[in-house]
């Protein structure tokens, strides 16, 4: 019988109740993170007629708008921390609605770079992250679900968000279509209104509390703060946010590594596949239908995949899907080229979408499967940092192939064939890695977990690794959380 699930939070979270509408609207702010930079893609031959630019040029819009998303998460995380999901929801909500609508009367690429790229991207980060922190404030036991039905809001506004901005193109134009746009994106503002504090204080009202406490222990005399203490808890402070002592951590540089290279080839394929479909002749809303039969199909596989990682015959070596998954993507892009009409590109669509969506499923669970779940915020902010760069040269790369050989096949094969060796790279150094930890826990008899934790066999080890959901994403606002954490990190 599992054990039952606990939690390192100073409340009970009520997995369930309000935090349902939580649920509700982090679907919206995650949809619009995740699908609105896919469906953006509709305008880019119109754009590229109206400025007369090459493509690897029109590319660098979803590109800059992805890399900001990324980047700004650790910004995002730290801002969660000081002020709470919802003001930063908000915030980023607004960002985002101001890019658009300076985009509208943008006139020069340049311009569309920094409101679309810059202000709209960072605005989509501010929504993307305090919306998975603060579903882990309210669901505990039913995490997992509640963190599901969240993440399926990108396949959902992305199977929207295709045709209706071809139809928007068609009614208004593409100016006309960014003003509306504009208007549709201040809806995050809306859904973060729904991201009520729940907890103790946080933010100011703590800081002013423990700032009040060690006033008074001064005065008695209790309190002795020294250069070094002083250095020593800023160094805490950045740890809390990013552990680079990672870095030194086996598997989580095998993941690192793979995933770097894999988001060479992982957006372009999508950036570049409804202007595809235009190019060999098909109808405009024809090829944005294409998106919303990928979506469908991503909808239905991300379940379907975490199921089947779940199950346990693959939990103790979910690494080796995840890299299957990943050259699966390659291989799918490879024999896009084949697809010379509508009906082929409507066979791989559907075999992207089951792709896609079986790395989306395991991009971040294989994360914590190899740092667990004290260290898996660091993690995921050491691996958006590095993994911004690849996203903002990909498409702009496939771009550049278009350009040169005016032919599309040489962005998919390019995209395929990093992908396939983006997944044979893990599969053999993840085999390495679960070899190395057989040896080590025979030699020990137990688990290192400095080189990584991913021989979790059997049923206990995942439900005691369970029992720490809800700590990880929790921000530490007193100093003796911030110590009890940092001191879990350096013992681990």
């Amino acid at each position: 019988m599992s054990p039952p699930v606990t939690s390192d939070l100073a409340y009970i979270p009520p997995d369930g109740g309000w935090g349902w509408a939580v649920v509700f609207g982090a679907s919206i702010t995650v949809g619009f993170s995740y699908s609105f930079p896919k469906a953006f893609t509709i305008y880019f031959k119109e754009l590229q007629a109206a400025y007369k630019v090459s493509y690897s040029q029109i590319a660098w819009i979803t590109s800059i708008m992805c890399a900001a998303t990324y980047g700004g998460g650790p910004i995002s995380s730290i801002l969660v921390n000081r002020f709470g999901s919802r003001p930063v929801v908000i915030f980023g909500g607004l960002l985002c609605g101001i890019g658009m609508v300076s985009a509208s009367f943008c006139t020069s690429i340049v311009q569309l770079y920094i409101c679309v790229g810059l202000i709209s991207g960072f605005g989509l980060a501010l929504n993307l992250q305090p919306s998975v922190i603060i579903i882990g404030k309210y669901f505990l036991k039913r995490r997992p679900i509640a963190n599901g039905l969240a993440m399926a809001g990108s396949p959902v506004m992305l199977c929207t968000l295709a045709p209706l901005n071809q139809f928007l193109f068609d009614n208004f134009g593409w100016r006309g279509s960014f003003l509306i746009l504009g208007a549709i994106l201040l809806n995050c503002c809306v859904a973060g209104a729904l991201f009520r504090p729940i907890g103790p204080a946080t933010g100011p009202i703590q800081k002013e509390a423990n700032k009040e406490v060690k006033e008074t222990a001064k005065a008695v005399g209790f309190l002795a703060a020294t250069e070094e203490e002083e250095d020593k808890e800023r160094c805490a402070k950045f740890n809390q946010y990013l552990d680079c002592s990672l870095f030194k951590h086996r598997g989580f540089l095998i993941y690192l590594v793979g995933n770097v290279l894999m988001f060479l080839g992982f957006f372009a394929p999508i950036v570049f596949l409804a202007p595809y479909a235009k190019h060999i002749g098909i109808d405009e809303y024809s090829a944005a239908f294409l998106l919303s039969i990928l979506a469908i199909v991503d909808m239905i596989a991300r379940p379907a995949t975490g199921l089947i990682a779940n199950s346990k015959w693959v939990r103790p070596k979910i690494q080796y899907f995840f890299s299957f998954s990943i050259a699966f993507n390659g291989a799918c892009h490879l024999l896009c080229p084949l697809a010379s009409d509508y009906a082929g590109l409507v066979i791989y669509s559907i075999f992207f979408g089951l792709a896609f969506g079986m790395v989306c499923a395991m991009l971040f669970e294989t994360l914590m499967d190899l740092v667990g779940a004290v260290r898996f915020t660091s993690a995921v902010g050491l691996v958006t940092i590095a993994e911004c760069c690849t996203i903002l040269l990909g498409p702009p790369i496939g771009g550049t192939l278009i350009d040169t050989f005016g032919d599309y096949k040489y962005m998919f094969i390019k995209c395929g064939a990093v992908m396939v060796v983006a997944g044979t790279f893990l599969f053999i150094m993840n085999y390495y890695n679960y070899r190395m930890l057989a040896k080590e826990e025979k030699a020990v008899g137990t688990k290192d977990p400095e080189h990584g934790r991913t021989v979790n066999e059997g049923s206990n080890n995942w439900d005691s690794e369970k029992m720490q959901d809800g700590q990880e994403l929790e921000p530490l606002t007193d100093e003796q959380g911030l110590k009890k954490e940092v001191n879990g990190l350096s013992e681990a």
